[in-house]
């Protein structure tokens, strides 16, 4: 099967996360092929760059500045583009932080509930309303999530980082067993190596153990950021009908 353009035509999609990094290369490429993007972040001055970039290239999108750790937020960008564009087909929960590799008995209860709020308690709440506008929907829709590698092992992240990983890859998992079964809403997840973004700027204090594992885990290559979201198309677009469930690695054969 030969790839087709614009892969996305007309199809409303949201991007968490889309000031930088991958969140900002998905939401760039969504609107290439042809999605009209709700551009979804905590930070206004890059939504605006990104925003500006998109236009400026032909592109349809829309700015919402949200705390993916907020729920009132998750309600009101989902409303956004419901109110925008008429319907939501793909929900990219892409918004993450990292947790400085600290291993469990130095994790704060504040640096605990700051991850995982941000890591999976946000998208499952962005999923779940999603899905309540989705399975209304002719063509329900899909999510793609954005999990990690740490998200299948023990030491490509700290501990809470991992936790949170993990419980973005169950959530791919039930909702694609379910909704994606029986219903109309498929559900992906990517689970990326290292990849070139301005997330490595907040590692700041490595925790001692967490670093000792990530060094004896070994060092894989650094991807681009459209390389993942070049994944994130093709799981948006219809040429990825047939998959529901799966955890996609795309780490450049890192922990092969």
């Amino acid at each position: 099967m030969y790839l087709m353009p614009n892969r996305l035509k007309d199809k409303v999609a949201i991007v968490t996360g889309a000031g930088s990094g991958m969140g900002k290369a998905i939401a760039e490429d969504y609107a290439k092929e042809g999605a009209k993007v709700i551009l979804a972040d905590i930070n206004e001055d890059t939504l605006n760059e990104v925003h500006q970039e998109i236009t400026e290239a032909g592109g349809q999108a829309t700015i919402s500045v949200t705390n993916i750790a907020n729920e009132n937020d998750i309600d009101a960008v989902i409303k956004l583009a419901t109110d925008t564009y008429g319907s939501l087909d793909i929900l990219a929960n892409n918004a993450g932080i990292m947790d400085n590799f600290t291993a469990v008995g130095n994790v704060s209860n504040d640096l605990y509930d700051k991850v995982i709020a941000v890591n999976l308690t946000g998208p499952f709440k962005a999923a779940r309303s999603a899905i309540n506008v989705m399975e209304k929907q002719k063509n329900g829709g899909v999510i793609v999530n954005n999990a990690s590698v740490g998200g299948l092992f023990g030491a490509r992240g700290g501990a809470v980082y991992t936790i949170s990983k993990h419980g973005l890859v169950g959530l791919t998992k039930n909702i694609a067993a379910t909704y994606g079964r029986f219903g109309k809403v498929r559900a992906n997840a990517i689970a990326p190596g290292g990849v070139n973004t301005n997330i490595q700027s907040t590692i700041t204090n490595v925790d001692p153990l967490g670093g000792q594992a990530l060094q004896a885990a070994g060092e894989g290559p650094l991807g681009d950021p459209h390389q993942i979201a070049a994944l994130a198309v093709f799981l948006g677009s219809d040429e990825s009908s047939f998959l529901n469930g799966d955890i996609i690695k795309a780490d450049g054969g890192w922990t092969v």
